[in-house]
């Protein structure tokens, strides 16, 4: 019983393995279409991921349901499931990139499907932790596969240099969360979510404790590391510039849905009475990196970098959702994630699309885009009007439920209303270097190369996708809300 509740990741794994002995019969010229293999088994994972959602939600996704596995160490409820398809529909969407950006790693592609694969496994038990333990391997996981993937065109120094940043401050993340994990473990005698937040429920005193509530911040900044927000933002821009763009996209979106998982497992099912009592610290925490992520992405050229600082600010949009301290909030952040995950992924391909031909990522690579190819003007323009949150799109969608949800409690707590004018202040903001970009597309002077842009069948899939998703979470939100919703019952917060 416990292993059938593991049969996605078991999935993933053996899919994994199968690129990488399928490498060994593959002849050079045809090992792109291993990226191909792999995106199809995504799909049908995907797929059978679909059914069985619906054998856990017999109702529709209106009856609460929670399976678990392993010492009550893994579960399987709304909030796993939805974040599984998640996970797996990004990395069927960065395999696709990855098959575009073969031709720019010189040898081991394989290894390289076979590492997002890997990353992608980690993240599924992450969905689905109910213990540190089981978040410190999930996330040791994810980290230490993204070391590897972001390092991993070895003949330019760009990219080794974002692996060693990665590793540095992925490492000193890592040591916070287990030096905070031995703390509260310490005060406890436990590391299960459900039985700590029994024993927060008949004795409130240890909520109170300097050293557990010591623990549960240094936990918390070991997971910003992964959100790419404040005080752990700072690697984002220079990983993000060097290291290869699949990998970067999935950093974007993995990576970063990795961490919003686990902080609201973290936050609202183990701890929600201490997460009560730090309204004033998450307000903060959000206003300074959605003020960070927008400011310094005001000057920058590099269209990775960025979206680097990009990905700081929406990191801050998303911390809104918890900042509210409901459920509302929390389904924000689900609906917000969804939106993001289309646009991001259709942004980076189109990057690497353009930049295949040249070893530079600066926005002047996009001069003459709006002839050379419509079609992917059209995405990465789309994909810059959602993130800027101007409507019908998702962007816009998602961030008016965000500052709905923060609204809302804006009675209990003048600081919200603060918090909801520095979110407004950064959208307005992100008008400027969102609009560059396509300022950049369209109006450009004098551009260098009007030569047409080849794409192949399946990235062309992937971005049709993306642009229906982005338009179709926008103009009709209300089944995605509903998914949303289900999925954060299993928390315990608000309403």
């Amino acid at each position: 019983m416990n292993f059938s509740l593991i049969s996605l990741e078991i999935a993933v794994v053996i899919l994994a393995l199968g690129v990488l002995l399928g490498d060994l019969w593959t002849p050079a010229q045809h090992k792109r279409k291993l990226g191909y293999a792999a995106a199809a088994g995504l799909l049908l994972i995907f797929i059978f991921s679909i059914f069985a959602r619906k054998e856990l939600f017999p109702s529709g996704g209106t009856e609460i349901l929670a399976d678990y596995a392993f010492g009550k160490m893994f579960v399987v409820d709304g909030l796993a499931t939805f974040f599984k398809q998640f996970f797996i529909l990004a990395a069927l969407f960065v395999i696709i990139m990855a098959a575009e950006f073969a031709d720019r790693i010189k040898t081991g592609i394989a290894e390289f499907y076979s590492l997002i694969l890997m990353a992608l496994a980690g993240m599924l038990f992450a969905s689905s932790a109910n213990d540190f333990v089981l978040v410190f391997v999930a996330l040791e996981l994810i980290t230490i596969t993204f070391y590897i993937l972001n390092s991993f065109q070895r003949n330019r120094i760009s990219s080794l240099e974002a692996g060693i940043k990665y590793l540095i401050l992925g490492a000193v993340s890592t040591a916070f969360f287990v030096f905070g994990l031995a703390f509260v473990f310490g005060i406890s005698g436990t590391t299960n979510f459900s039985e700590l937040h029994s024993l927060l429920s008949t004795n409130p005193v240890l909520g109170t404790q300097p050293l557990f509530l010591a623990g549960l911040f240094f936990i918390f900044v070991g997971l910003a590391f992964k959100l790419a927000a404040f005080p752990m933002q700072v690697w984002a821009p220079d990983v993000y510039q060097g290291s290869p763009a699949p990998a970067t996209a999935f950093l974007a979106v993995g990576s970063k849905a990795a961490g919003i998982v686990l902080l609201l497992r973290v936050l609202f099912i183990a701890v929600p009475q201490v997460a009560l009592e730090w309204t004033n610290l998450l307000i903060g925490i959000a206003a300074i990196t959605i003020l960070y992520g927008n400011l310094c992405a005001i000057p920058q050229r590099n269209l990775k970098r960025l979206m680097g600082y990009s990905s700081i600010a929406n990191a801050g949009y998303l911390l809104l959702g918890f900042a509210a301290l409901t459920r509302t909030g929390s389904s924000a952040v689900l609906y917000y994630l969804a939106g993001y995950l289309f646009t991001v992924i259709a942004a980076f391909t189109v990057i690497v699309l353009v930049t295949r031909q040249q070893d530079s990522d600066d926005i002047t690579v996009l001069a003459g885009l709006g002839r050379r190819s419509p079609f992917l003007a059209a995405a990465l323009t789309l994909a810059m009007v959602s993130l800027a949150g101007i409507p019908p799109l998702a962007g816009f969608f998602g961030k008016f439920l965000l500052l709905k949800a923060v609204v809302e409690q804006g009675a209990s707590n003048t600081a919200y209303y603060v918090l909801v004018g520095v979110a407004i202040a950064g959208v307005v903001m992100s008008l400027y270097y969102y609009f560059g970009v396509i300022r950049a597309i369209y109006w450009s002077r004098d551009p260098n190369d009007l030569s047409p842009i080849a794409i192949s069948i399946p990235t062309r899939l992937s971005l049709g996708v993306c642009m229906a998703g982005m338009l179709y979470l926008g103009v009709n939100p209300e089944p995605a809300i509903q998914l949303t919703k289900a999925a954060v019952k299993v928390l315990n917060i608000g309403i």
